[in-house]
């Protein structure tokens, strides 16, 4: 169309109805190159018009061998990548060094869409990242067949930084369970430092179910649960989530996780939770380097960990007990004998504390002070079952763990009532 519409002023000008300053004003042309436009058209007629370029093989343009590996690695072993993912992978395996639309296009034209469907998001209001590092954290758990059935489906626990959209630790677990947050969390204050606060959904191990009792309500406490007490210790902010799309930076991580890292899994033929935890940790690395951006202000919000404080005194489960008249306590359904200690020879009446720490131990201190240390027998921590006697600790006393005794359950037997029985005496007086 605009070359038929500076044909049409060509001809103006040659009939002498139009002036070289007119016509430059109408197609958006200076007057020199419109001087241009008209010795050409005397020289060559209409076609000195069309473009040079017209019809000719662009400089840029991509050797069809080449389209056509690119072509057949999207049809046969990347079918189910993504655009700007089988670019990054066509350069770092193949060396085929092309642009993300330079892809597209060679798919979209082979009639090969994108494989991830998208639905039109509905209107929010954009919550702008916070300005510095450490500030806020977002966590979740995500429970997806990750070894697309090589193994059991296992969850993926993970903290991201809001400001700078770091995975700062993630971690595969079987079970989505208060022992992966606080590993989670225990690496990131040793090696990051403590964060100012954590954005987190409603989850039990986040939020506790119970009801305040009377005393809490008289001094104005809500009943916490561990992660929540935990969290507490260190003056961390529990920020609770009322929707999922609040938590929108996370919620997005497991999008691109179960897109780039189930095919890192699939690659590694990882079967289960040991193996996916190693590609885990060189695809983080990976992972932060492409997405990590750059905070609003520069610096750092978290706190470094004072090198005085244990962290296995934070990171357990804490539960008060009250020890009865022979020096014992009850613990998830076992009778645990406490020895006499070097301060007093009987702890009865006394409230010691029940630390479960995450290697599976079990501890029981008053005012600080360790009492007795059981070592669990059980795999998975922070769930007491069994426990033995600590090495070293005094064999004399008897049976450290005691069982509750079995209760029979009571068996009804049948009787027919007599032929006397006042139930058969139904209808009849007194006297009779």
């Amino acid at each position: 169309m605009d070359e038929i519409k500076r044909l049409h002023i060509m001809q103006q000008i040659e009939s002498q109805q139009m002036t070289a300053g007119q016509a430059g004003e109408l197609v958006g042309l200076s007057i020199r190159q419109i001087r241009r436009l008209i010795a050409r058209y005397r020289e060559q007629g209409a076609p000195g018009l069309v473009h040079g370029n017209r019809g000719r093989k662009p400089n840029n343009c991509i050797d069809e061998e080449i389209r056509g590996e690119i072509l057949k690695l999207a049809k046969d072993r990347y079918t189910d990548y993504n655009d700007s993912h089988l670019t990054e992978v066509l350069a770092e395996k193949h060396g085929l060094k092309v642009s993300r639309s330079t892809v597209r296009r060679i798919r979209r034209q082979a009639g090969q869409g994108s494989p991830r469907k998208r639905r039109p998001p509905r209107h929010r209001s954009r919550r702008e990242r916070k300005p510095k590092a450490g500030m806020l954290l977002q966590t979740d758990g995500s429970r997806h067949d990750w070894l697309e059935g090589r193994g059991p489906w296992v969850t993926l626990i993970a903290y991201i930084d809001d400001a700078t959209n770091e995975v700062m630790g993630a971690a595969f677990r079987e079970e989505e369970d208060a022992c992966g947050y606080f590993m989670g969390l225990q690496e990131i204050c040793l090696r990051y430092g403590i964060p100012g606060a954590i954005y987190a959904d409603r989850h039990t191990i986040f939020q506790s179910p119970k009801q305040a009792t009377i005393e809490q309500e008289l001094v104005g406490e809500q009943p916490r649960s561990q992660f929540g007490r935990l969290l507490g210790e260190l003056g961390i902010e529990l920020i609770p989530a009322r929707s999922a799309q609040a938590k929108g930076r996370i919620e997005r991580l497991w999008d691109t996780f179960q897109d780039r890292l189930v095919k890192a899994l699939r690659e590694a033929e990882a079967c289960n939770c040991e193996e996916a935890n190693q590609v885990l940790d060189y695809f983080l690395p990976k992972h932060n380097f492409r997405f990590q951006v750059e905070p609003a202000e520069q610096g750092t919000v978290y706190v470094p960990w004072p090198k005085e404080y244990r962290t296995e005194d934070y990171f357990c489960g804490k539960h008060s007990r009250m020890v009865t008249n022979d020096n014992t306590i009850s613990f998830d359904g076992h009778c645990l004998q406490i020895p006499p200690g070097p301060k007093r020879r009987s702890y009865a009446k006394a409230k010691v504390d029940v630390l479960q720490h995450l290697d599976g131990k079990l501890e029981v201190r008053y005012q600080g002070d360790s009492l007795v240390t059981f070592e669990s027998a059980m795999d998975q921590p922070l769930r007491v079952t069994k426990f033995a006697p600590a090495p070293g600790q005094d064999t004399s006393i008897p049976e450290m763990v005691k069982e509750k005794p079995v209760q029979m359950p009571k068996t009804h037997t049948s009787s027919k009532p007599a032929a006397k029985h006042p139930w058969r005496r139904y209808g009849l007086s007194v006297h009779e």
